[in-house]
């Protein structure tokens, strides 16, 4: 599996939180499979989304395409942090 994650803090969590469930069929179609949603204990604008994708590429290619840069600035994104990761490993203890 492959994974991507996002660290960024945004002007205003709910109005963040619109714009991404509105995008969500796009994710979707760009390769997205599942994500989580995270925010620190300590900051509610800094967040953090954890997602699978199909494909790094499919990833890449949806995240730094011009849609989304226009849509992160909509949605009042600061500066965000990209970290693609492939899985070496899955368990359950």
């Amino acid at each position: 599996m492959q994974h991507v994650l996002i660290l960024h803090e945004v002007a205003d969590y709910p109005a963040w939180k619109l714009v991404f469930d509105r995008a969500a069929g796009i994710r979707k179609e760009a390769g997205e499979r599942s994500y989580q949603v995270l925010r620190y204990a300590s900051d509610p604008n800094r967040i953090v989304h954890f997602s699978v994708w199909t494909s790094i590429a499919d990833a890449r290619a949806f995240f730094e395409s011009p849609r989304l840069v226009q849509i992160r600035k909509e949605a009042g994104v600061k500066a965000p942090e990209f970290i693609y990761l492939e899985q070496l490993e899955q368990g359950v203890l």
